[in-house]
């Protein structure tokens, strides 16, 4: 499929054609030096980043430090992956830096002219342009606000039956969020079993991973436990499909200013049943779901299409929500689909799920877990309405920084690997590629976009992916091509800064042929410090803390290695004490290590030799400092 633009698009980007600007003058070596020597705090907090939930994002107000010290105001910067805006974000940002954006520049020696910067950003993927395009191009703050609300208490007062409970004592209260139970056949007694009562205990709140039959007090591990299968028809396919069993297991909710919870009653029963006779609106989106790697044919069962991922009752009102936001246009619609989105698949779906935490009496909801489709065996249904009011707050913060900005972003839905700019027309690269296996983005996005009626062309998408038949070397390739319409739309001496994150040394080895083929090479290298890790990059065994972040120049003709000592582990033991010397104790982590052992053979222009969990596993069991190499490293 050929990569297009949105209506409109092209003409637009016409419009804003970067114009011939004289190069800009190269940053001091002291500045240089102080801006990726150290780690730069990269926060996970605050309005433009919560306003949309979006995989492996890095800071706006981070990205505006590069964006301002390696640019002037007036000066165009360009993101071949844009994803969700947030180089965008940041070139806006640079015209009204925080205070504490200006003073992280000053403590930092940064010589920086603060400014309006311009933006260009491709983004393959539907949603993120969707999501890109809206957050820098926002709707007016006070015509959304009010926007939203007039839509919200319209569906509030419709359809807020659906939300109704009897609270503990009997008195009328609404739900906030209620708890489903996969059923399990018990091998003992050959009963039917709700997980929650074979696995779950509360004060302190536990799940268990042994099956402890309530009836017989048969127990088996979980794996031995077979799952509940039943028939239901699907009134939006018109057919019958074959699902996992379900039972309400407890409701949580509220009385006024109270909150509640208790086990599912006849009453709540009877409001399922009334729900039961509702129809579904047209609106829902009848789209097979093209599965790829993230298909598990367990917790996946049944589900075949996006609308299998809700409850009926949260179906039908997040529906008929975006019936009411259809009748508005323009930015205004733009935003409140937006808003809509920021709380879908996130917190809408039976993807949403509970936790047990330590010295904890009850169990912690929370949203989807990120970078995957998980669906728990205690799926969760929260009220649209009450997380949809609490976003409002979030997104309009979001728009009121945004709105008014001088600085023009243009986001294009398309492949990198083709862009539509003049040779040279570029002031600098900020950039954060996909980062090989680690996310399947099309496929993360698809609920969303079903709604949007918008969807990625997988074609270009730069992933390592079983199902796509991409392996490294494909992978590889689409990056060379990326790379490549980079270097040719920068200007001469123009400069890229890449944010990248992998525990692969096959990986980091593939990005860093894709660059030098593509005429860049390292001039410096850094780490960018996520002070809250991403889901991934909290479990993943191997994970890296810290992504290192890389200046790439115009290649040399001729590179040079530079030389020493090649062994890995007199690197490492040399990092570490330099680490030790600093008495940061984020620096002396294996994690951090590994970033700085990545930095160090990228900018010295040779292939990172060995995986994180080979380096973690030394780590853990060598004494760091006065190691020597083993035989044959």
């Amino acid at each position: 499929m050929k990569q297009m633009n949105m209506p409109g698009e092209t003409d637009r980007m016409q419009h804003i054609q970067p114009k011939p600007r004289k190069s800009v003058p190269s940053m001091p070596e002291k500045s240089l030096d102080a801006l990726y020597r150290r780690p730069l705090a990269a926060k996970r907090t605050g309005a433009l980043y919560g306003a949309f939930p979006y995989p492996t994002k890095i800071s706006p107000e981070a990205i505006a430090l590069y964006i301002a010290a390696h640019t002037k105001p007036g000066d165009t910067v360009f993101d071949g992956f844009g994803g969700s805006g947030t180089t965008g974000l940041a070139a806006l940002l640079c015209e009204r830096p925080t205070d504490e954006l200006r003073a992280e520049a000053i403590r930092l020696g940064l010589n920086v002219q603060w400014g309006a910067r311009n933006a260009i950003l491709y983004e393959l993927g539907a949603l993120g342009a969707f999501v890109g395009r809206t957050l820098t191009n926002p709707p007016d703050p006070v015509a959304f606000r009010k926007a939203a609300e007039d839509v919200l208490a319209a569906a509030e007062s419709e359809d807020g039956w659906m939300y109704e409970a009897l609270d503990p004592s009997g008195e009328k209260g609404s739900i906030r969020h209620l708890i489903w139970s996969d059923n399990l056949r018990c091998p003992g007694c050959n009963s039917v079993v709700a997980l929650w009562d074979a696995c779950v205990s509360l004060d302190p709140a536990e799940i268990s991973s042994t099956f402890s039959c309530p009836k017989c007090r048969h127990e088996s591990p979980m794996d031995e436990v077979q799952r509940v299968t039943v028939q239901e028809r699907d009134d939006v396919l018109g057919d019958k499909r074959a699902l996992r069993g379900r039972t309400m297991a407890r409701v949580y909710g509220a009385t006024g200013k109270k909150r509640w919870s208790r086990p599912a009653t006849a009453a709540d029963l009877a409001l399922l049943k009334k729900i039961d006779a509702e129809p579904i609106p047209t609106s829902v989106p009848q789209a097979l779901i093209p599965w790829g790697d993230l298909y598990r044919k367990g917790y996946h069962q049944g589900i075949t299409h996006v609308h299998h991922f809700y409850t009926r009752r949260n179906l039908i009102i997040f529906a008929r929500m975006w019936d009411r936001v259809e009748s508005y246009r323009g930015a205004l619609r733009e935003g409140l689909r937006f808003w809509l989105l920021s709380y879908n698949a996130a917190h809408g779906t039976i993807m949403t799920r509970v936790v047990a935490k330590s010295d904890q009496k009850d169990l912690v909801v929370t949203s989807a877990q990120p970078g995957v489709l998980y669906v728990s065996g205690l799926p969760v249904e929260k009220n649209f309405f009450a997380g949809l009011r609490r976003k409002l707050t979030t997104i309009s913060q979001a728009f009121e920084i945004i709105d008014g900005s001088s600085g023009k972003v243009e986001v294009v839905q398309g492949s990198s690997c083709k862009v539509g700019l003049p040779s040279g027309s570029i002031d600098y690269v900020f950039t954060d590629p996909p980062f090989g296996a680690n996310i399947p983005y099309a496929e993360l996005s698809f609920i969303n976009e079903a709604w949007l009626k918008r969807f990625t062309d997988r074609t270009d998408e730069a992933i390592v992916s079983p199902d796509q038949d991409k392996s490294i070397k494909e992978y590889q390739e689409l990056l060379t091509r990326s790379f490549s319409e980079a270097r040719r739309i920068l200007k001469p001496s123009g400069k890229a800064t890449m944010v990248f994150h992998s525990a692969s040394a096959d990986v980091w080895n593939a990005l860093q042929r894709a660059y030098q083929d593509a005429g860049f090479d390292v001039e410096y290298a850094g780490v960018l410090d996520k002070k809250q890790g991403s889901f991934k990059q909290v479990t993943t065994q191997g994970a890296v803390r810290g992504d290192p972040v890389l200046l790439l120049g115009p290649r040399r003709k001729a590179v040079k290695k530079v030389e020493g000592d090649d062994c890995v582990w007199t690197v490492a033991t040399a990092l570490h004490r330099a680490a030790s010397a600093a008495h940061d104790p984020d620096e002396v982590t294996a994690q951090r290590l590994y970033s700085r052992l990545v930095t160090h053979f990228l900018s010295r222009h040779k292939q990172v030799p060995l995986d994180a969990d080979v380096f973690y596993r030394w780590y853990a069991e060598q004494p760091m400092p006065g190691v020597l190499c083993s035989v044959g490293d």
